[in-house]
């Protein structure tokens, strides 16, 4: 799909499509929670590793973010994207940790196209983050909003 702006009709149900991978610093963790989410874990690596997190961790707000940009990059500013009616449900599996590499992929669950849009359509998709273990860190659930090509003008 390289070079190609991705409609609504690029979205195969079942496909799964990768989000490349960031690493995490404690220094973004920290600057972050100091804004957003100013709990101890989140702002001192001697108080995170106290917590059950087990050392300095995201927020799971900075979790999201984090998402959100991969998302992004991966191809959503590429894209026909009208937004998201919402997110149907989010779940923070394990504690990001300052120096984790996270890797994302996104899943097409369902696509419909819109009854008084018809140049609209709506992508159910199944998300998820893991750290350089393999192992489930966040998982989201979600609809999204995307042009046809004919919507778009393409």
């Amino acid at each position: 799909m390289t070079g190609r702006k991705w409609a609504f009709e690029d979205f195969e149900e079942g496909a799964s499509l990768d989000l490349g991978t960031k690493h995490v610093t404690a220094a973004e963790i920290v600057e972050f929670a100091s804004e957003f989410d100013p709990q101890p874990m989140h702002l001192d690596a001697a108080a995170g590793r106290e917590s059950i997190l087990g050392g300095l961790s995201a927020s799971g707000w900075h979790t999201c973010a984090m998402f959100m940009r991969m998302l992004c990059d991966a191809f959503l500013l590429n894209s026909t994207s009208q937004g998201a009616p919402g997110v149907d449900q989010v779940r923070w599996k394990k504690p990001v940790l300052a120096g984790d590499t996270l890797t994302g992929r996104c899943t097409v669950v369902g696509k419909r196209l819109s009854r008084s849009k018809p140049r609209l359509g709506f992508v159910t998709i199944h998300s998820e983050l893991f750290n350089q273990r393999g192992e489930t860190v966040f998982e989201l659930d979600n609809t999204a909003m995307f042009l046809t090509r004919e919507g778009a003008g393409a």
